[in-house]
């Protein structure tokens, strides 16, 4: 995969035909170019030999639609002459300046100034281009946070040529832009950290955690990680740390402060080539905790009196906090494509080798948060084999590994040094084709016997890789054993530390299950109801002040309409809205309509939840049964007959685990009673709501002690 859709010389640009250029911008775009995209591609080919005759002799290169990795953004255009990078973003057809537009045309000159190597010490030059226009930005001026990026131009299609020289004029001296600009490796800035030590600091993001519970643990389990960080940096080695907690203990926030604690050292600045990044197959998650840091960033700086935008302090939480697939998808495109004899190699002309870095934007140090859920190797061949999820322009068929095996192999292209830090969450594989724990060790034993290993006794227990670790490690000599890698104490749950324990042995029919409910429900309450309005009423009178309540459904949920609770859509959109939002705002979870599935809520948090018990997952005569609606009219039975079947049961268990851990304060179980009622006719009124759907799983819980309301 290409950086870009289309590159040349102002020459070569100049001397080629129109429609070939559009040709080829069309051929390398990812998937079906709308109809207003290509228009707007006409347009921006024509304009730009407009523009670029007046330099027609000059030494410079064009580059339509430009990727910044990691960020999903692209630049409409980007100039690279005399020394100045241009960056150009068009809104055709506009005869208006608006402020949102600027600001994305810094964002993009931003981004390459922070993230992009071979920028870092550029001019950047930002212009907005509305093709109607009639006025042009007469000042030009750099930044007042000195960083070498020029304050947004602005210009009809008219005046952009005009600017362009101006900004020559002013900086006539600047050196030539390195020649392998385009695949330059990728260093992005931890600007992020900052506000995460803010979290951390000031204590004021109440929406991600909160600090009651004892520090001690996750203190010991942050020396012990920056330790064998700084052993391997000494003994020039590879290494891995896998570290497990029970659900909401604070995995997150430990990688967050490792990357602090590692990028900084110590320092005001950030130490020099020592970063770390990290990392979140998690969307949801990312996009909530980027948007509430970058809420609480934005509200410090106004109180300091500061003048900054919302969109400057987004921006900044971006840059380290970022989607594990982005940067997967960054080192794949610098391999040889296809692969040959099933081994993977940096291809030189997509990608610069650093001194001792080796190949590619590789971090000395990656977090990688919710290892459990990466991706096997079935998954990521398939995706990669139909070129991604909408048949994008990254094929690659016959991929060799699962996504743990290519993430270390990413950082072992290091010549130097490296370690990976993998966050591991208990039974929390929620989807088809997460590979569990396993597939990491099984890549470092067959494929990365030289990488040393650090991991957590708790990663032994049945709970994790089915309990083979031990069996799988038996034969690996690099193994080192630390109950200072586990987290056993949930900071979610701060008045209940055994609360997952107690939801542990709930679905695992555990006897001691009733005795746990015991020991936390005074100060962890735990209540059961079957009547959707008491669950509610339940929950408006425990909440106080900005404490949050939502209620929690499955994504195998089906049949809540009738109760007046509907499913939030996906995107991450929604899951920032629904989690942070106020509660006068209709599309906050404290609005108690719509419903966040495990998908949404995975790695965050409520104070007090109401999980919905669906027909999905039932108790009957013993044990648990599993159901999938066909969308019509009726649930179908999933068996474990085959080994895709038992992976679906599986996932299903493990979405009602994640939800029952997301309270902080305590939550109310609510099983309906379906719909007992039948017509005139004698036959059911609804089928798919039948009492007997949901008795058992209440009489269960009932048996367990828990309170009802």
């Amino acid at each position: 995969m290409s950086r870009c859709l289309y590159n040349s010389s102002f020459t070569d640009f100049l001397n080629t035909d129109d429609n070939t250029i559009f040709g080829v911008l069309c051929d390398r775009y990812h998937g079906e170019a709308l109809t207003t995209t290509r228009e707007a591609w006409k347009s921006e080919i024509s304009i730009m030999k407009d523009i670029l005759v007046r330099f027609a002799n000059k030494d410079g290169q064009i580059i339509f639609e430009y990727d910044i990795p990691r960020l999903g953004k692209r630049v409409d255009v980007v100039l690279l002459f005399e020394g100045i990078v241009f960056c150009v973003e068009f809104k055709v057809g506009e005869s208006r300046i608006l402020e949102s537009d600027i600001d994305q045309v810094l964002d993009y000159s931003l981004d390459l100034k922070n993230f992009h190597k071979f920028s870092e010490d550029r001019i950047i030059a930002p212009i907005l281009v509305a093709t109607n226009y009639r006025n042009s930005s007469t000042n030009i001026q750099m930044s007042v946070y000195d960083d070498r990026v020029v304050n947004p131009l602005v210009s009809g299609k008219a005046g952009v040529s005009h600017l362009i020289s101006e900004v020559l004029r002013c900086f006539p001296n600047e050196t030539s832009v390195n020649p392998n600009w385009i695949i330059s490796p990728y260093a992005p800035t931890p600007t992020i950290i900052e506000a995460a030590k803010t979290l951390y600091e000031n204590h004021s993001v109440e929406n991600i955690t909160r600090h009651e519970a004892d520090k001690v643990s996750t203190d010991k389990t942050i020396e012990y990680i920056l330790d064998v960080i700084q052993r391997s940096k000494l003994n020039q080695e590879k290494s891995i740390c896998f570290v497990t907690g029970v659900p909401g203990a604070g995995k997150t926030l430990v990688g967050l402060d490792v990357a602090i604690k590692q990028t900084y050292q110590g320092q005001n600045e950030p130490v020099k080539n020592e970063g770390a990044v990290y990392l979140s197959g998690n969307g949801p998650l990312v996009a909530v905790l980027t948007e509430a840091l970058a809420q609480d960033n934005h509200k410090k700086c106004k109180a300091k009196g500061e003048k900054k935008k919302m969109t400057d302090s987004r921006r900044e939480v971006a840059k380290s906090i970022q989607m594990i697939h982005r940067y997967r998808d960054n080192m794949l495109a610098k391999i040889k494509n296809p692969v040959e004899n099933g081994v993977l190699e940096i291809d030189p002309t997509k990608a610069v080798k650093m001194e001792s870095a080796g190949f590619g934007e590789v971090e000395h140090v990656a977090i990688f948060d919710e290892a459990q859920r990466s991706w096997t190797h079935k998954r990521l061949a398939d995706y990669l084999k139909r070129g991604g999820t909408y048949g994008n322009k990254l094929k690659v068929p016959n991929f060799p590994l699962s996504e743990a095996a290519f993430l270390i192999w990413s950082l072992d292209q290091r010549e130097d040094w490296a370690t990976i830090i993998c966050l591991v969450g208990v039974g929390q594989e929620i989807n088809t084709g997460e590979a569990g724990i396993s597939e990491w060790i099984k890549a470092l034993n067959e494929q990365f016997p030289h990488w040393n290993v650090y991991i957590s006794p708790k990663l032994t227990e049945p709970e994790y890789a089915e309990g083979k670790v031990n069996e799988l490690l038996k034969n690996n000599c690099n193994v080192t054993y630390s109950e200072s890698l586990h987290l056993g104490v949930s900071l979610r749950s701060y008045r209940a530390e055994k609360l997952s324990a107690f939801v542990h042995a709930l679905l695992s029919f555990d006897e001691n299950a009733s005795a746990l409910y015991n020991e936390i429900k005074d100060k962890y309450p735990i209540v059961l109801t079957r009547d959707m309005a008491k669950a509610r009423k339940w929950l408006h009178d425990k909440v106080r002040g900005t404490e949050r309540t939502g209620v929690l459904v499955t994504k195998e949920s089906a049949r809540f309409k009738p109760l007046a609770i509907h499913i939030l859509p996906s995107g991450d959109e929604n899951a920032v809205h629904w989690f942070l939002d106020d509660k006068s705002d209709v599309r906050s979870s404290n609005y108690l309509e719509d419903a966040a599935t495990e998908i949404q809520v995975q790695g965050l948090e409520l104070d007090y939840t109401c999980l919905l018990w669906d027909a999905d997952m039932r108790y009957e005569n013993g044990e648990w049964r599993f159901y999938r609606f066909n969308g019509q009219t009726k649930w179908v039975e999933q068996t474990g007959g085959t080994e895709s079947k038992q992976e679906l049961m599986k996932y299903m268990l493990n979405a009602y685990r994640v939800l029952l851990t997301r309270a902080r304060a305590g939550m109310v179980i609510c099983v309906p009673e379906g719909n007992p009622n039948k017509n005139v006719s004698g036959f059911w009124e609804d089928s798919t709501r039948l009492p007997e759907y949901y008795d058992g799983t209440y009489q269960y819980l009932k048996s367990l002690g828990i309170e009802e309301i």
